[in-house]
């Protein structure tokens, strides 16, 4: 017989990637009572747990240098000073795991910028995060926030998808680090990120920057879900007709790849990849080859067929609108990694990879901290649930084809005519099937124990789907990763 939770503490951190762990250890560290609920195992979940690692780690006499080179390209909508902040932060952070990682030497010295393997980076991040005293609950999806008569956030309620049941979260602070979305592309580790951390903000009344920069592509062999490997940059193109692709550098090289895509099969061979990079690749991420090994394909000299999988807001930049201390405009609550905005951190362009990596730390120690400070001002009062689409409709209730929905919301969203290549009329028909399928879902949909937490995956998509699609309406033209077919010529 299940039994239901009901906890109290001074800080809940919602998610159990790299911005969750980071942010649970800050926060017990500043002395804070915390607790962490994942939707999966905390230290395997979302896509950090299946890639090598990144950190934008930088000397602090080279800060001012390396900001202002990232950002020769971010569109001029950065925030210099907040990137200055995470390069600060980071510097003063990543060292204090040298005790637990293993970082790779290099001239005697740690390397932490380059080398550092996903799911051993978890693994050490659950161990301090436990032996600071967090109290973590795995498999505890959450479905909502719980709001205090003051509308300030006061904790967050959701699933026990082993022990059965719910739980419920009274808090001081709430810290959502639910990561971002790749709406169901297949990219590997990605498929627990749904969104359901942005649309549970947005129904306390946050709001959302940047989600037109949400449209970022990543290589993968057609036949595999692995994808982000630095070994693609080394690679002959091939269209459907043979001809040898001229791939240029930059956010162009991911279009013109999508244009003969478009056309038809795309091939490559990794002939250019030089020793050191064929050495290091097995050590990285041992896992980029399992696929080609399944298939007795050396990727170095043979060709493969290859896809691009959408990363939406994972190496896109759309999400929570954050100030210092990575708290949102609802009071109690905080946003930590991909479900804030990284536009002040990188502007226009992609985070992925060492800047996303470096604000998740940066991110993490300040939402933690803060969480804490802000906790230690509140008194229990009490909270009510607000969460609507998905579990509460507000309509008769009836049956619905999630699946179906899901895939509509994937093909939207992903598709390369569609998502890659924007224009109006192919922006208003998207935004009116994703109009369609939320009224249907806000109206109708529900469910409990695990079918709730499909019908607010389900929810959080199609909402996450609508946010995109119209911030990409109101951007006329083109701007870093945003490509607007019938715009002006692209910004700087």
């Amino acid at each position: 017989m299940s039994d239901d939770l009901d906890l109290s503490a001074g800080v809940l951190v919602v998610g159990g990637g790299l911005a969750a762990t980071w942010t649970a250890l800050a926060a017990a560290q500043a002395g804070g009572d915390v607790v962490l609920v994942d939707k999966g195992y905390c230290g395997t979940s979302g896509v950090t747990a299946t890639a090598g690692v990144t950190h934008w780690f930088v000397r602090p006499e080279d800060h001012e240098r390396a900001v202002t080179e990232r950002h020769a390209h971010a569109g001029g909508i950065a925030d210099p000073e907040q990137a200055l902040r995470v390069l600060r932060t980071t510097w003063e952070r990543l060292p204090t795991l040298d005790k637990y990682y293993p970082f790779p030497v290099r001239d005697g010295k740690p390397d932490r910028t380059n080398n550092v393997r996903g799911p051993e980076y978890l693994r050490a991040m659950r161990g301090l995060v436990h032996r600071a005293g967090v109290r973590i609950l795995d498999h505890h999806p959450a479905l909502e926030l719980l709001l205090r008569p003051d509308g300030s956030v006061g904790g967050a309620a959701g699933v026990r998808r082993q022990a059965g049941g719910n739980w419920r979260v009274r808090a001081g602070a709430v810290v959502l680090a639910t990561g971002g979305t790749a709406f169901r592309s297949h990219l590997l580790g990605s498929r627990g990120n749904t969104g359901d951390g942005h649309l549970m903000a947005v129904e306390a009344g946050a709001r959302l920057s940047g989600m037109e920069f949400s449209n970022y592509y990543t290589l993968a062999p057609a036949f595999s879900t692995m994808a982000r490997s630095m070994t693609y940059l080394f690679g002959t193109y091939t269209d459907a007709r043979g001809h040898v692709l001229d791939l240029p550098s930059g956010p162009d090289r991911n279009r013109v790849l999508g244009a003969a895509l478009l056309r038809g099969p795309v091939f490559t061979t990794l002939d250019r990849a030089p020793d050191w990079v064929r050495r290091k690749m097995p050590v990285v991420q041992p896992n980029f080859l399992l696929p080609f090994t399944r298939r007795g394909i050396d990727p170095y000299t043979q060709p493969f067929e290859v896809t691009l999988l959408g990363e939406g807001t994972i190496r896109g930049v759309g999400g929570l609108v954050t100030g210092p201390g990575c708290a949102t405009d609802v009071p109690g609550l905080f946003a930590a990694g991909d479900v804030a905005s990284r536009v002040p951190v990188v502007g226009a362009i992609s985070g992925g990879g060492s800047p996303n990596s470096a604000w998740a730390v940066s991110s993490g120690t300040w939402a933690g901290r803060a969480a804490v400070r802000y906790a230690r001002g509140t008194s229990a009062s009490p909270v009510r649930p607000i969460g609507r689409a998905g579990i509460r409709p507000g309509g008769r209730p009836s049956a619905v084809d999630t699946t179906t929905v899901v895939d509509v919301v994937r093909d939207e969203l992903n598709a390369y005519d569609k998502n890659m290549f924007r224009d109006e009329a192919g922006l208003r028909r998207s935004l009116s099937t994703l109009d369609a399928l939320w009224t249907e879902v806000e109206s109708a949909l529900t469910g409990e124990g695990r079918d709730a937490v499909a019908g607010r995956e389900t929810a959080s998509l199609v909402a996450m789907g609508r946010w995109v699609k119209e911030a990409a309406l109101r951007r006329r033209t083109s701007l870093g990763m945003h490509w607007r077919t019938d715009g002006q010529e692209a910004a700087a």
